[in-house]
């Protein structure tokens, strides 16, 4: 499946990342794509491209640490996610869109709103919850993913790319196609799993509430990642919200294409005309 034009681009103060860039029909509402954890814009997004892009101008970047994200000093935050959406959508010169975002990047959807609320014209949450540990076994799970992140920076850069190529590309690279392993081993491993980390930690629910605007919860219902019902917990929380249903896993955005892009494409159209 041929992807669309892809350029890198210059935030300034902020550093260098890669975009993909659907144009749409004229004067089409834009949607910003924010793909899901340890993927990039292309592994998440390629079978949405062409579908969406008839009807909206599509906007798809690598977010920071991942594929040909920005590679910052600093720790990962998703706070920093969503604040460089806000700056890809001032280098481009948009003024409002829709943040699609998938899984993490549903996380990094709910923040793009809480701080840059007036940019943002609706939502469209795709296999994502307000939050991503309650239980026990979860927590330390998570405490796990955290004590990796602190050895990892104070671990020689040697000593470190060999923790994350041996525990973790091969873990993930599984079964997967050859152009997804390249896609996957640009990433930058120290902050893939600092946002590990920060997907354990992150909690909306004191703020959801107030979400005023057109939501759309593409909710997959065998997703043995992010629970159903805590997916669920989204449709029952935001106010002006709508649920679509994807009897389907987790990956569904690609491996069950042909039913989830169609989906896909009806829950952002009902995000953009809500909003009218």
């Amino acid at each position: 499946m041929p992807l669309p034009d892809g350029r890198l681009i210059d935030l300034p103060g902020r550093g260098q990342t890669f975009i993909r860039e659907v144009a749409g029909p004229p004067n089409a509402t834009t949607l910003l794509l924010l793909h899901g954890w340890t993927a990039t814009a292309d592994l998440n997004w390629f079978a949405c491209f062409e579908e969406l892009g008839k009807h909206f101008r599509v906007i798809a970047p690598d977010q920071r640490g991942h594929g040909q994200g920005i590679r910052a000093t600093g720790p990962f935050k998703l706070e920093d996610c969503a604040d460089d959406a806000a700056a890809i959508a001032d280098f481009l010169g948009i003024n409002t869109f829709i943040p699609v975002g998938y899984s993490m990047g549903g996380t990094v959807a709910q923040l793009l709103w809480r701080r840059h609320e007036s940019r943002v014209r609706g939502l469209v949450l795709c296999s994502t919850a307000p939050h991503f540990s309650a239980s026990r076994e979860e927590r330390l799970g998570f405490l796990g993913v955290t004590g990796l992140a602190a050895l990892a920076r104070l671990t020689p850069s040697q000593a470190r790319d060999w923790l994350t190529e041996q525990i973790y590309l091969q873990r993930k690279s599984e079964g997967l196609e050859p152009w997804a392993i390249q896609q996957m081993a640009t990433h930058d491993w120290l902050h893939i799993i600092e946002a590990g980390s920060a997907i354990g930690g992150f909690n909306s629910l004191d703020w959801l509430t107030n979400v005023d605007v057109p939501t759309s919860v593409v909710v997959t219902t065998q997703d043995t990642v992010v629970p159903l019902e805590r997916q669920q917990r989204l449709v029952e929380t935001i106010a002006n919200v709508r649920a679509f249903h994807v009897d389907a896993g987790h990956n569904a955005v690609y491996a069950a294409a042909d039913r989830y892009v169609p989906i896909l494409l009806e829950a952002c159209l009902h995000a953009r005309n809500t909003g009218h």
